[in-house]
């Protein structure tokens, strides 16, 4: 594959991903879709089976792994969703997982990966730190190293999202899809553009972590001062090169939401789609609701892309009256 994928290496990923994962749903909200006066269309990549859209990318690596790199295993970094999806790609052929997480990790997203055979190493206080730490054992160990974002079989296998998205909505005028490391965005952007280049494209980040929103103002990768988000998927401080390039090429837009405005769009889906949606998982809508008036009349997608919800978080975002 080249350095960056092409919509041949997506469609290859799809010919990978449908012999392992069923085809989540997209359906219209209707009721979401007449309050904010246009048509809502969410694919529920909640459906998979860890929960979340990562595990896409994960498998079409790993399965694009010879039999030396799966000897020596796979490593990575991870605030709980893509350490997932790496550690069922790795029960699907046999590789060791090691997943490197910060010390004050989701509990729930710990005994996920550990429930899928991972093994679960802890070290720092945030993301940057445990990233630094899975390196290391990739220089220490000989692992393979599987970055969340940089790496075109994850882009690629998270393109399929864009795809499905067009083939069962061909009228889609706007894709507003979550930004966390940038792999899930490059890849449904790619795709999407490639079967409809009129698309529009935009991109929501939390407005506490937004490096991709701040590189597009200076010109440059920029690395935000902090990760202070509860959207956890949506905490990655440091955009790394392939995704930088994909999205200033593909993404028409970049905007951010507040904390307070995933909050509600976690309340939001909850009433009006009966789904749960993790903080990440609700960008997208959180996107919608907040460009209602641009978007007014138009067809538009978002992706559900996570449901692992802490129950505390839920709690408190169904009965915190105070502004997030």
């Amino acid at each position: 594959m080249t350095p960056e994928p092409t919509f041949a290496d997506v469609l290859q990923a799809r010919r990978v991903l449908e012999q392992h994962l069923t085809r989540t749903p997209f359906y219209e909200s209707v009721s979401i879709g007449k309050r904010l006066g246009l048509r809502l269309f969410i694919k529920y990549e909640s459906h998979q089976p860890v929960g979340a859209f990562k595990v896409r990318g994960n498998i079409n690596k790993v399965l694009s792994m010879d039999r030396e790199e799966r000897l020596r295993g796979a490593v990575t970094a991870s605030m709980g969703n893509h350490g997932q999806g790496l550690c069922y790609a790795a029960r699907l052929a046999d590789v060791q997982a090691v997943v490197v997480m910060p010390e004050k990790a989701n509990p729930d997203k710990v005994e996920a990966m550990q429930n899928l055979g991972g093994e679960v190493l802890f070290f720092g206080d945030g993301f940057d730190e445990a990233d630094a730490k899975a390196r290391e054992l990739e220089s220490d160990k000989g692992f393979m190293y599987f970055h969340a974002a940089d790496d075109p079989w994850i882009i690629a296998g998270h393109g399929t999202i864009g795809l499905e998205m067009l083939e069962d909505v061909p009228d889609l005028d706007v894709l507003v899809v979550p930004v966390g490391a940038g792999g899930l965005i490059s890849g449904v952007a790619l795709a999407a553009k490639s079967m409809k280049p009129d698309i529009e494209i935009i991109g929501v980040q939390a407005k506490e972590c937004a490096p991709y929103h701040a590189s597009r103002l200076e010109g440059k990768r920029v690395e935000a001062p902090s990760a202070a988000t509860f959207a956890e998927g949506l905490a990655s401080r440091v955009p790394t090169p392939l995704p930088f390039a994909m999205i200033d090429r593909y993404v028409d837009d970049l905007i951010v939401a507040t904390e307070e405005e995933m909050r509600q769009a976690i309340v939001l889906l909850l009433e009006k789609t009966h789904s749960v949606a993790e903080g990440a998982g609700a960008a997208g809508t959180a996107g919608v609701v907040k460009l209602a008036d641009r978007l007014a009349g138009r067809t538009v997608g978002t992706i559900l892309s996570g449901a692992n919800l802490p129950r505390d978080v839920l709690q408190r975002a169904l009965t915190d009256p105070e502004p997030w």
